[in-house]
């Protein structure tokens, strides 16, 4: 498929996803649905400027595009992308502010865990596990959210949560364009989740 040919692809595809969101009545599925769409606007442009993607990348958005419009049709990597590869070709694929942000954090979490698994699950989130999983990271048009599935049995000195603070499990981390991540304090977070995952697990 060409360049112009996909970038066709994406914007028809852009306009059914916005005609989805329009029939959804949960406000994040909506949202997420017109993010989505947005990004696949952005990258048609991208190829009809003449700036190509990695194949990986183009996959990693099509497989977004495909397994969000449909919530029976689970998304699937090919045989050849590992969880690390695709998280790799997501971060190109957002290619803004958000991909800087993801790649930070994600370095982060590696300097914090150097075990860490990284995995790739629901449809396109990048996961982050050790005996469980420790968080997930997630990019919108606003934010990059960082969601630890255990958080509110984790302790944070440092306010690092500031989203889903209501939740009987979990706590959240929303980052936005101008945020400052306080390295020290994140990784200190990233090993306390893993040292409770670890524990369970025993």
């Amino acid at each position: 498929m060409s360049d112009l040919t996909r970038a066709q692809h994406w914007r028809k595809r852009a306009e059914e996803l916005r005609t989805i969101a329009d029939g959804m009545r949960t406000r994040s599925v909506k949202d997420n649905l017109r993010d989505l769409a947005e990004d696949l606007d952005r990258m048609a442009d991208r190829l009809e400027r003449g700036r190509g993607l990695t194949a990986g990348a183009a996959r990693a958005l099509e497989v977004r595009a495909e397994g969000d419009g449909n919530d029976m049709k689970k998304s699937a990597a090919t045989p050849a992308s590992s969880p690390s590869q695709l998280i790799d070709a997501r971060i190109e694929e957002l290619g803004d502010w958000r991909g800087k942000m993801l790649a930070r954090v994600r370095a982060l979490i590696r300097q914090a865990d150097p075990d860490v698994v990284e995995e790739w699950k629901w449809r396109g989130v990048p996961v982050w596990s050790h005996d469980g999983i420790i968080c997930t990271g997630e990019s919108y048009k606003s934010v990059v959210k960082l969601t630890f599935l255990k958080g509110a049995s984790l302790k944070d000195p440092s306010g690092l949560f500031n989203s889903s603070l209501d939740g009987n499990a979990r706590r959240a981390i929303d980052l936005r364009e101008r945020d400052h991540v306080d390295a020290d304090a994140f990784k200190a977070l990233i090993r306390a989740a893993v040292a409770l995952n670890t524990a369970k697990a025993r």
